[in-house]
């Protein structure tokens, strides 16, 4: 048993710590230990989202008990938090490749090439999975109405052909230089003018602002670029609407891919340039399909797709070992998960941890 004196002079000291130092940036979690003339040591390893770390933090003392856990109200819980521009999934390395061939987006016999003939396969998908959420749709604009984020748009390949079907799109990429292009070559036609919007950002850059805004985000051909995959499931999940779709289309993370997507295309044949793709970086669809079902985003359509660089034209395939197209949707609002360790009733939270609470901590806390 520790005196009840010495506890409270150590257990403000304690909870000083607490604020000042634990509650900072990331965490792994904490220890706490005792010494032989009842002292503490405080070793904070932070991890501030992870609160069922803390279940074990219980003391004899009321006191320093209840300080924890009001503290512990303040901060928001991990599938709430919002993610911004101190978390980016853009890889700077891959920066100078894209910022040399921004002049190139619009040469459809150049670099760029297989990316305009995709679209046949691209913008059909989007269009036609779209329909299916909507009872009617306006001829010659089957899109009007929707709102479209377009992430990693480049020059605007993708971008213009959503908003020439009645689509309000925002196209973003971090790169200035394509923008820049993207905005040149929006210019001579007077309609995409008030359809599409174009910005120099990343993803992350726009959370806040776009929360749960579009009917749809299409990622066509970035996740093979990003360095965080999860936290960019993520943000996707955050700017769509419930029931909005999120498209996705990328490379296989197979040995295939790397001889033909790697040492053909850019070592051998030069259909695309060196050094644009990393094939650590390529996703396989069970391991894209996990990360989505994960995040809330329910996976409705996985389809393989394959380019002869011979015709210059894209075909579907049942077989997804090079590139693959995916559709999912934001599942509809539900209770968020509960952390282990914590009920929530209301506006209360409550620990639940049997283990480490004695009974009579568990009636106080009733209270």
């Amino acid at each position: 048993m520790w005196g009840g004196r010495k506890l409270s002079s150590c257990g403000n000291r304690f909870v000083g710590g607490l604020r000042s130092r634990c509650w900072g940036t990331r965490a792994e979690g904490a220890r706490l230990s005792s010494s032989a003339e009842n002292q503490f040591s405080w070793t904070p390893q932070t991890n501030p989202w992870v609160f069922s770390e803390y279940s074990m933090m219980w003391f004899k003392s009321y006191r320093i008990t209840f300080a924890c856990l009001s503290r512990m109200k303040i901060y928001r819980y991990p599938w709430t938090r919002l993610y911004g521009t101190s978390q980016t999934t853009v890889d700077s390395s891959e920066i100078k490749t894209f910022v040399a061939l921004a002049h190139r987006w619009w040469d459809e016999q150049g670099v760029y090439a297989p990316l305009h003939s995709m679209n046949d396969l691209r913008v059909p998908f989007i269009r036609d999975n779209l329909l299916k959420t909507v009872a009617h749709h306006q001829p010659g604009k089957p899109l009007s109405g929707m709102k479209i984020l377009d992430v990693g748009c480049g020059g605007g390949l993708l971008t213009e052909p959503l908003g020439r079907l009645g689509a309000s799109v925002i196209g973003i990429d971090p790169v200035d230089e394509n923008i820049k292009t993207a905005q040149h070559h929006k210019s001579f036609d007077p309609v995409l003018e008030k359809r599409i919007e174009y910005r120099a950002c990343s993803l992350e850059e726009i959370v806040e602002e776009t929360a749960e805004t579009f009917d749809a985000v299409v990622a066509s051909e970035v996740i093979e670029h990003v360095i965080d995959l999860e936290t960019f499931i993520q943000c996707c999940y955050q700017v769509l609407k419930f029931g909005g779709s999120l498209f996705i289309t990328t490379v296989n993370k197979t040995q295939l891919s790397y001889a033909l997507g790697i040492v053909f295309s850019e070592q051998i044949a030069g259909i695309v340039p060196k050094g644009t793709h990393t094939w650590e970086k390529f996703v396989s669809p069970e391991k894209l399909e996990s990360i989505l079902e994960s995040n809330g985003l329910s996976v409705h359509t996985v389809a393989g797709m394959l380019y002869n660089p011979f015709s210059g034209y894209w075909h579907w395939s049942e077989n997804t070992s090079l590139n693959y197209a995916a559709h999912a949707v934001k599942s509809m609002r539900q209770e968020p998960p509960v952390p282990a360790g914590f009920v929530f009733t209301g506006k209360t939270e409550e620990l639940h941890d049997k283990d480490s609470i004695n009974p009579g901590v568990q009636e106080e806390l009733k209270k």
